[in-house]
C-alpha cells in the first residue's frame, strides 16, 4: 500500500475555470502524504499560468490526456467536449485499478457531454455507469450541513409521485453509510425532512407523511439505522445547522439545496453516495463567462478536495 494518499483532480471542460481551479488549488498546502494528480492538458494549463501570472503546476503532477489544438475560454468544441469526457473516463479507470486513491472533479456542461456524444445528463449518471453502480445517490457536503437528495432533477409537481418509501430507504442507507466508513461518524444522526407545510398536520395538508415517510423511517429503524422525522423543512436545517442531526435526507433539490447553497455557496462539495470509488466535486458550473480571466474562486474545489483525502484516509483504514 502506498505510504501517499494520491488523488486525481479531472481538469473538466478546458473552457471553463477547471484549468484556472487546478493552477490555484496547488498554490496551498496540502498534507504531506497527500499527492494531487491533475488530468488534462499539460500545453493548456502551462500557457494559462503564464498568462494569468501563476505558478506551474510541476510536471510529475500532470496525467495529460490531450492536446487540443485550439482553445478558447468559454466556448467548448468538440475537441474540448472529447477531452472533457476522456479525463474523467480515465480517472475512474486509475481508482478503480488502485493507482488512484480519490477522484475530484471540476464542472462540465450538459452541452458539452451532448456534444461528445454521450448520453448522460451529467457526472453522477456517467459515474454511476462506468462503475456499474445501480444504487446511488447525490449528496452534499459542508462543515455545517450535509445533505443528500432522494429525488434530484424533476418538476416540482412530479415529486410526490416519484416519492416512495423504498427511495427514501435507498438515500437513507447510503446516507448512513457515508457518515460511519467515510466520516467515522459513530453512531449517526439522521433526520427525514417533510414534504409537506408542518410535516402534513396530521393529514390536513397532504398525507404523503404518513402512507410513504414514517413507513420508511420505521424500515430504517429495524435496520438500525438512526433516522427520525419526518420534521417540516423551514425548522429541521436549521436544528442540524446547530448539531441535532448529522446530515439531512431531502426529497427534492431545493428543499435541501437552497439552505446548503445559503451555507456553502463558496465551499460546498457535491458528491455520489454509492461509488465503489471516492469521488467529489466542485459545487458548481464551468462559468464559461468568467472562464480564463483569474477571477474563480478555488473554495469549492479544495473543500472537495479536503473531504476526498478525508474519505479515502478512512477507506483505507478499513481495509
Amino acid at each position: 500500500m502506498s505510504a501517499k494518499i494520491k488523488l486525481g483532480i479531472t481538469m473538466g471542460c478546458p473552457t471553463g475555470v477547471g484549468p484556472e481551479l487546478c493552477l490555484k488549488a496547488f498554490l496551498h498546502d496540502h498534507p504531506e502524504d497527500l499527492e494531487l494528480f491533475i488530468l488534462g492538458d499539460a500545453k493548456l494549463l502551462e500557457n494559462l499560468a503564464k498568462r494569468l501570472g501563476l505558478a506551474p503546476i510541476p510536471e510529475k503532477n500532470i496525467i495529460a490526456l490531450s492536446e487540443l489544438s485550439a482553445y478558447r475560454a468559454g466556448s467548448p468544441t468538440l475537441e474540448t467536449a472529447r477531452a472533457m469526457v476522456r479525463y474523467i473516463r480515465e480517472g475512474v479507470r486509475l481508482c478503480l485499478s488502485g493507482e488512484l486513491h480519490g477522484l475530484v472533479t471540476c464542472p462540465i456542461s450538459k452541452a458539452a457531454l451532448k456534444m461528445a456524444g454521450e448520453p448522460y445528463p451529467g457526472h453522477t449518471e456517467m459515474l454511476a455507469e462506468l462503475t456499474q453502480t445501480k444504487e446511488y445517490a447525490m449528496a452534499f457536503y459542508g462543515e455545517r450541513l450535509k445533505i443528500v437528495l432522494v429525488t434530484i432533477h424533476e418538476a416540482l409537481r412530479q415529486v410526490p409521485e416519484l416519492l416512495s418509501a423504498e427511495k427514501i430507504l435507498l438515500a437513507t442507507r447510503l446516507a448512513h453509510r457515508f457518515l460511519k466508513e467515510d466520516l467515522n461518524v459513530l453512531q449517526p444522526r439522521l433526520a427525514l425532512a417533510a414534504l409537506n407545510p408542518h410535516a402534513g398536520e396530521g393529514g390536513l395538508f397532504g398525507d404523503e407523511e404518513e402512507k410513504i415517510l414514517t413507513p420508511a423511517i420505521r424500515q430504517a429503524a429495524k435496520e438500525g439505522i438512526s433516522i427520525s422525522g419526518p420534521y417540516p423543512a423551514d425548522s429541521l436545517f436549521h436544528r442540524a445547522v446547530k448539531g441535532e442531526f448529522d446530515l439531512v435526507v431531502s426529497l427534492y433539490h431545493d428543499q435541501g439545496l437552497i439552505p446548503f447553497k445559503l451555507l456553502h455557496f463558496d465551499d460546498g462539495v457535491n458528491l455520489t453516495l454509492g461509488l465503489p470509488i471516492v469521488r467529489t466535486s466542485v459545487d458548481h458550473g464551468t462559468a464559461y463567462d468568467i472562464a480564463g480571466k483569474g477571477l474563480a474562486s478555488e473554495k469549492s474545489l479544495l473543500a472537495a478536495i479536503k473531504l476526498a483525502y478525508l474519505m479515502a484516509k478512512n477507506r483505507l483504514k478499513g481495509l
